[in-house]
């Protein structure tokens, strides 16, 4: 994998937990996400680019 592209993931998963965490529990609930998935989610996320 190259540089760039691992650069890019890493970028994407930074942001996702990011603005997750930003959001408080209830909008986390709203989306049907509980605190302990932010980090899951933003792996699955960066994965697929």
């Amino acid at each position: 994998m190259s540089i760039r592209k691992t650069f890019k993931k890493w970028s994407a998963y930074q942001r996702t937990v990011r603005e997750l965490q930003a959001l408080d529990n209830r909008e986390l609930n709203d989306l049907g996400i509980i605190r302990g998935d932010i980090e899951r989610i933003a792996r699955d996320h960066a994965s697929q680019l």
